[in-house]
This record gives C-alpha cells, structure tokens and sequence, in this order.
C-alpha cells in the first residue's frame, strides 16, 4: 500500500462538514483503515461495558466490592499492559498484534456471555482487557507515525488526523451503548455475541486489508526499549502532565454524579450530560484542532486545554456554596462537563502529537504504549485520593478547588519545547519523523 501526496494544507476556515470530508478523503488508505478501526473498536467495546456491572450483579450475584474489584481489573488488564502491546508492536509489526488482539477480544465476548461462575468472569474480562492492550497501542501509534509523516508531505497539521482520530473514537462510543440497550431487551448474552460479531468484522478486514509490512516502520529488538524511556525525562514530564488531564477527565464519573445527586435529587441528568460531552466531540473537536493548529503549538494547545480544564472545576467550586439545587443548581456542573470537553479536545490530541517527536527511532509503540499506563497508574493513585478528600467533610467547594489547582500545577511539568507549529509541518522531528 503506497501513500499518496497529499494537497495542501487546509485553511483555519474548514471547519464544517465539507470541511471535514476533504481531510478524509485526502488522507491515505492506511490512515482511513485505522480511523475506521478505532470507530469500529468503540461500537462494539461499548456496545458491551456500560452494561457489565449491572450484569455482574443481578444475573451473576456479585457483590458490590467483587463488581468493582472485576471492573478495576479489566481497566488493569487493559491499560496497565498498553506498554507491552507498544512493545510487541515496535517487535513484530501492526499487522500481527492486531490480529491477535482481536481473536482474543472475540474470545473474551464469546466467554463472557456464557459465563456464570466468577472465575469465568474474572477470566473473560481480563482477556477482554488484554486484548485491547495488544491492538490499541499498536492502531495508535501507527496513527501517530502516518500523521507526522502527513504532516512533513505537507498535507497539514498532524494534530487535524489525530483530531479525526478522536472523532471516530468518540463516535463509537456514543452509538456502541445505544446498540448494546436495545440488544439488552434480548439477554446480556446477545450483547456480547454482538460485540465479538464486530470484532470478528473487524479482523476479517484488518486480514485483507492491513499491510504485511508497512512502508518506513522498521521492527526493532525488544531489549532496551524501557532503559531509554526511564532515562526521557520530557516524556515522562508529558506523561505526567497527560495523567493529570486524565485523573481530571474521570472525574466525570467520580465527583460529578455526587454533584448532580446534590442538585437533582437523582442521577438521571448524568446521561444528558455525558450525551452533551460526546456531541461536543464530534460536531466541535475538528473545528478547534483546526483552530489550535494555526495559532498554538502542541506546549501551548496542551498548556490552554489544562487551564479549561481547570476553570470548569473553578465554576462548580465557585458555585458550589450557593447549594443551588434543581435546573438552576445542574447549570454549573453543564459549564464543567462544557470546560472538561473543550480542554480535553485540546489536549488528548496534542499530547498525542507530541509523542512521536519525543520517542526513540522504531520504539513509537512503546512510548504510545507508556503514555497510557503511566497516565493510567496516576490515575489510579489521584482517584484514591479524591475519594478519600470526598470523605474528609471538608467544605463542598474545597474537592473541586484542589482538582482545579492539579491541572494548573502540571503546566510546570510540560517540556519546554515541543517542535514547530503544528500547521506548518516544516523540517523533521525527531523519532519516528525521520522514518
């Protein structure tokens, strides 16, 4: 598979649907194969997840500590090994991982939907998770590499791929859970057949269609890989500084339910806010990549998502004293969601971006892969600590304050230089721009 030149680069203004298709349709064949995979990969992953816990305790008996327990494993099995998968990826090219992530996820639905003892499950969801740790870091960062190497062809901002990137992803989010609830009016075991029938889709096109090798990917041994990323101090900076947008971003399922249950008496808003989050990313994330890409480079897209981020979290503790309650009380937790997502198209693409130009020649996978489970270990350590602040009886405003405060501090941790603008796409970077 050849890549084809690009056309020039895209004005700020393309930011409508038009807009939208010709970045697509001047992106090369490899490029809208992964972008279809990761939309591909949501539906039928979230066709399936948020109707897991509720299964684990009514149909399997769990009790609630096991149901989190499971739930903690698979995010465990999943994120904590995406620098593994990288590895493997970097070792053995794209095509096999994938591959082999997706007859185990096929497996893990397939297993999951008949099991009925929790050993079963335990071992279903790890398998799912694991899964997921082969193929995804192995679709991001060949995502990653076509990108720069879209950008130096002068075919625009890497940012603007990695942004389409998001969109898919978030859009498969948005419907897999819509298919999963009218399949559920069969049996959670319908849910998973269907979920293993994407991922079967899904494998039989990366087997036609996926590269036995791909043009500028070199494979590379597996030894001292992990040596040289402990000693990259900017990258461990940005991972740290991307840990904190995350450790922000889940708070949307930790302190905002507690919020909403203040304001509505119950938590049945939460799905209108979460709706609202997704159609932000989908109808907007394009147009502010867009925007970003001409007038920020990826320090400063990152350094202004962070500081939205940290002005939603400003608005409810702002608000918070007030004790507002129905539709009134609900508006500062709407401009929260609001912020969070606006921030979180800011960063999660720019961060993205920026790991090619900080990662070793052929060890992109790896570092796409320590990206992740670093960012994820920081999350699981700041979610312990904000459950316990929740607990302290501090004044309600005090919680969101010091989550406010965490995504300002980590401006001090962003690398000093991240390249030339984005838009501009001029010279090489170092890494797997040079490829």
């Amino acid at each position: 598979m050849t890549t084809q030149p690009p056309t020039p680069t895209p004005t700020p203004t393309q930011t409508t649907t038009g807009g939208r298709r010709r970045t697509w349709t001047r992106l090369n064949p490899l490029l809208r194969l992964l972008i279809l995979t990761q939309l591909a990969f949501n539906i039928g992953f979230f066709a399936v997840l948020p109707f897991l816990a509720e299964h684990l305790g009514t149909a399997i008996g769990m009790a609630g500590w096991m149901v989190g327990f499971v739930l903690g494993l698979r995010t465990f099995s999943q994120q904590g090994l995406f620098v593994v998968g990288g590895a493997l990826a970097d070792r053995y090219g794209v095509r096999p991982v994938v591959l082999v992530g997706c007859v185990l996820r096929i497996a893990g639905f397939l297993w999951l939907g008949h099991a009925e003892e929790s050993w079963a499950v335990i071992g279903a969801v790890l398998l799912i998770g694991f899964a997921a740790a082969l193929f995804s870091p192995a679709v991001e960062s060949e995502v990653a590499r076509q990108a720069v190497v879209w950008e130096e062809a002068g075919g625009g901002s890497r940012t603007s791929v990695l942004a389409l990137f998001t969109v898919a992803g978030q859009a498969g989010a948005f419907v897999g859970p819509l298919i999963g609830a009218l399949l559920l009016e069969v049996d959670f075991r319908t849910v998973c057949l269907t979920g293993a029938g994407v991922f079967v889709l899904v494998l039989a096109g990366h087997a036609r269609l996926l590269p036995q090798h791909i043009p500028g990917r070199a494979r590379v041994k597996a030894r001292g890989g992990l040596r040289g990323l402990a000693r990259n101090r900017r990258f461990l900076a940005l991972c740290c500084a991307y840990g904190a947008y995350l450790l922000a971003y889940n708070q949307l399922y930790l302190i905002l339910p507690d919020e909403v249950e203040r304001a509505a008496g119950s938590q049945a808003p939460l799905a209108w806010l979460f709706a609202l989050s997704s159609l932000l990313v989908v109808t907007a994330q394009l147009p502010v990549t867009n925007w970003a890409a001409h007038r920020l480079d990826l320090r400063r897209s990152m350094a202004a998502g962070l500081l939205l981020i940290a002005a939603g979290f400003a608005v409810v503790a702002v608000a918070r004293p007030a004790g507002w309650t129905g539709a009134t009380g609900l508006l500062p937790a709407a401009g929260f969601v609001v912020l969070l997502t606006l921030g979180q198209m800011l960063v999660a693409p720019a961060a993205r971006a920026w790991v090619p130009d900080l990662a070793e020649d052929g060890r992109l996978g790896l570092y796409t892969g320590a990206l992740s489970s670093v960012s994820g270990l920081i999350v699981l350590i700041g979610s312990s600590a904000t459950g316990s602040l929740l607990d302290t009886g501090l004044p309600p405003a005090v919680p969101w304050l010091v989550l406010a405060a965490i995504p300002v501090a980590s401006l001090l941790l962003l690398p000093r230089h991240s390249g030339p603008r984005q838009g501009r796409g001029r010279g090489h970077q170092p890494g797997t721009a040079r490829r």
